[in-house]
This record gives C-alpha cells, structure tokens and sequence, in this order.
C-alpha cells in the first residue's frame, strides 16, 4: 500500500539539526523551549518550539517563582510522558536486548531475537527524535512515523515469541534477571507493547495542546493542527496496516483449511472484505460465507476445515431479498439465476451478521 501524502518526508527544517534531534534526552526538567512556555505569560504562544514558524523562544517571568499556565502545565506532562516513554524503550534496547546479544553463550536462537523484538530498536531511535520535537511535527519529517506499522504488524509474533521464551527454563530465567537488574515491577510483555500503545496516542496528546490554547488563531496554532493531522493520518495508517495485517493472515488461515478447492490461491481475489455464517433454508445446514473484494465463497464447514460448495465471481452476484421473511435471503450468479443458494440470518438482519 503506498504511504500517505501526508507522511510523505518534506524538507528538514534547518530549524531541527539532526545531530541535535537524536541526542539522548537529558534527565531531570524539562526541554528549555517548555520551560520557556510554562514561564510566559503569552499562554497562547508557542513562538519557542521547535518547528513553529518564525519562531524565537519565549522571554520568561522575571521571577522565577512564576507559576506555569494551564497550557504549559499540558505540554510539560506531555514532554514527561514522552520522556518516560523514551527511558522505557531504552531499557527494551539495552537491558534486554542488548544482554542477549552480549551474552556469552546463545540464550535465544536468532529468529526468536528477531520476532520477539522487532524493529524495537528503530522505534527508539525515532523516539530520541520525537522528544526535542514533538511540538513541531507539523512542519517536521514524519514519515518515519511509518515504521511503526512494521512493529504493530510483528507484535502478534513477539507475543508468540515470548510465550516460547517463558515456556523455557533457562529462557524465563534470563529474563528474569534482566528484569531484576532493571528493577522493573512489570515483566518484558508490558514493555514491549508500549509502543503499540503510545502511537496511537500521539494525535490525542496534541489535541489536548491545541484545546488549551487562549487565542485559537495565528500561526502558532496552525502548527499544531498540522500536527495533530499529521498524526491522526499516522495513526489511521498504522491502524489500516494491522487491520490488513489481520485480514491477510485470516486469509493464509482460510486457505489452509478448505478442503475441495481446486481455484487458485485465495489471495488472488483480492482482500478478504467480510465473512459469517448462516442457515440454509428448511434444514438445519448452516454455510460458511467468505466475501473477498472478487469473489464470494460459499463453505460447509466440518470440524475446524471448510469444505468448497461454491463460489460467484462478485461483477457476478445477485443477492436477491425474500418478500416474505426479512431474514431470509438468496446468492446467484446473474446468468445462472435459477441456481440460488437461499440463506436465513439468525436474528438479525444480513448485514448485521457479517463480521471484518
């Protein structure tokens, strides 16, 4: 699928020096342009970050005591969840992955390394980057956001991956010890399923900026809500991503379980769209239907297989309604009209019963 506009990678800011942008964020306070917001007394400026057009960071309060605006106190524990966020994909990337990778004898066989922890480590060193920028991502380069699909759509296999690995003694022992060392009171499988997490999260954080602005005008505002649908396209992206990831391997799933089925490869009629079961009409027979973006394929099924009894070409089909019972219903091929496969919903209406 191609990547969307709006994570196409535009020219990077001269304002944002990439050996600037993945430093290692600092301990302790906070980035100096939300520092400089908290002290303004403009809570509707965002002149200091980094990213916004024009931009010059803010004067503070002459007093140091100055209490921080509401605004500010939103983008602070934003930035303190950002951070937080980054500390833990450090701890992924050095007190897990990198133990096993020093190790002195194999702890884990190299494609269970590899399932178990993804692209973890490009997802960190994007998260380097996010932290100094975050106000800004609507002026900066954000297609690198992309690499998330890649860790969402692997997620299901770390999970696999882990329940092997706690399945073994020596494995579960190991990380273990990672653990303890790290003084982590939750085990690997939290962590690992944080950046899944906090993807998804990124547009609702900015929407929480853009909420608390005094003045909602200028262009100081305008880059955040470049930001937020930056990153609501992010998010859609991701999500369309695992959707067609789960859909693909329902696919592989269907394909080796039908029995009787002398077509090609499944995958070539297209993305499975929807699928359900239904009645046959008078008996007590019920039929597996499988609806793809080019055909729809009608299954018996027997124990956990699917036996083929038949399929319509879906430039093809007829779904012709009954006048008599609302939950009825019938599936033809227009040149073959007479030959219908006459189903009954259970309890609801057609559309109601087919699941994505």
């Amino acid at each position: 699928m191609p990547v969307p506009t709006c994570l196409q990678r535009p020219a990077l800011s001269p304002v944002l020096e990439p050996s600037r942008a993945m430093e290692e964020p600092a301990g302790g306070g906070a980035e100096p342009w939300a520092e400089g917001l908290c002290n303004s007394n403009n809570n509707a400026s965002l002149g200091g970050w980094p990213g916004a057009r024009g931009g010059h960071p803010l004067a503070p309060f002459g007093s140091s005591g100055a209490e921080p605006s509401y605004l500010g106190r939103v983008v602070l524990e934003i930035v303190e969840s950002e951070r937080t966020y980054a500390r833990d994909l450090r701890s992924i990337v050095e007190g897990y992955l990198g133990k096993i990778i020093d190790a002195e004898e194999p702890v884990l066989r190299p494609e269970q390394v590899s399932a178990l922890f993804g692209n973890i480590e490009d997802i960190y060193e994007l998260s380097r980057w996010v932290l100094p920028v975050l106000p800004g991502l609507g002026t900066q380069p954000v297609q690198e956001f992309a690499i998330y699909t890649q860790y969402c759509n692997n997620y299901p296999s770390s999970v696999a991956a882990l329940a092997e690995c706690m399945r073994s003694k020596p494995q579960a022992r190991f990380l273990r010890e990672c653990q303890d060392r790290l003084r982590h009171a939750l085990p690997l499988g939290a962590y690992l399923l944080k950046p899944v997490q906090r993807i998804l999260k990124y547009h609702l954080l900015l929407q929480e900026i853009a909420k608390h602005f005094e003045h909602k005008s200028g262009d100081d505002y305008e880059v955040v809500l470049e930001a937020i649908d930056t990153m609501t396209c992010v998010a859609w992206y991701i999500n369309d991503m695992k959707r067609k990831h789960e859909h693909a391997i329902r696919q592989q799933e269907i394909q080796s379980l039908l029995l009787g089925w002398k077509g090609p490869d499944l995958t070539s009629y297209g993305e499975l769209v929807l699928e359900g079961t239904f009645r046959v009409q008078r008996v007590r027979h019920e039929r597996s239907v499988f609806l793809f973006d080019k055909t729809l394929l009608i299954t018996k099924r027997r124990g956990d297989h699917y036996v083929y009894k038949s399929h319509i070409p879906c430039s093809s089909l007829m779904l012709i309604e009954s006048t008599r019972d609302s939950l009825c219903f019938s599936l033809a091929h227009y040149k073959h009209g007479k030959q219908q496969h006459s189903l009954q919903v259970g309890g609801h209406r057609v559309g109601g019963t087919l699941r994505t």
